[in-house]
């Protein structure tokens, strides 16, 4: 009788388990519940590997852009930081198309886009899904407080920043209209 408790429970606590490690219909993959960005390896704009685990001991800034968005101005602002703070911070772009397809280009457009307009020196992923159905694993682990530990959030725009601490831990996230020179990112970065 004891074994069949057991059993029951045990099937409800999978059951429960499976439901939490949903994000909507994007089914999230266990592996990624882990309290640090370390795990994530992403492909570039150039086609190259972005392998977080080397930016240990950095401050990673993680931003979704769009080339054909109000707030795509602020690639200047983000160029500048990353300059400023090279030394401790990271600044990674994520191309998205899933605001109003302000982001059609193919990823060796946005690159050349990117280069010409903004002279942008930080890594740049590849294009990806930043929400939805498709939402892509690194962005269910920024968004999903049961997998990076901190905090939910929904990717409201374009340029929606989270930043990630030296040890890879998520510490926050900024609205797409906090400027990247926004004194309470500086802040943090200094």
């Amino acid at each position: 009788m004891l074994f069949i408790i057991l059993f029951i429970v045990a099937v409800v606590a999978a059951g429960v388990a499976y439901y939490l490690f949903t994000n909507g219909n994007v089914k999230v993959d266990m592996a990624l519940k882990s309290a640090t960005l370390y795990g994530f390896k992403v492909k570039g704009l150039d086609g190259s590997s972005i392998d977080f685990a080397q930016f240990k001991g950095k401050k990673i800034l993680v931003v979704n852009t769009a080339s054909k968005c109000g707030f795509t101005p602020q690639y200047e602002g983000l160029e500048r930081l990353y300059k400023r703070f090279s030394d401790k911070l990271v600044i990674i772009g994520f191309p998205s198309n899933d605001f109003l397809d302000q982001e059609p280009g193919k990823d060796a457009e946005i690159a050349a886009f990117c280069q010409r307009n903004y002279g942008v020196t930080f890594p740049m992923a590849a294009k990806i899904d930043v929400k939805g159905k498709r939402q892509a694993p690194i962005y269910q682990w920024l968004t999903n407080k049961s997998l990076n530990g901190v905090e939910s959030s929904a990717v409201m725009w374009n340029f929606q920043k989270y930043l990630i601490d030296e040890n890879g831990r998520l510490m926050k996230h900024f609205s797409p209209k906090t400027d990247p020179e926004d004194p309470a990112i500086v802040a943090l970065l200094e």
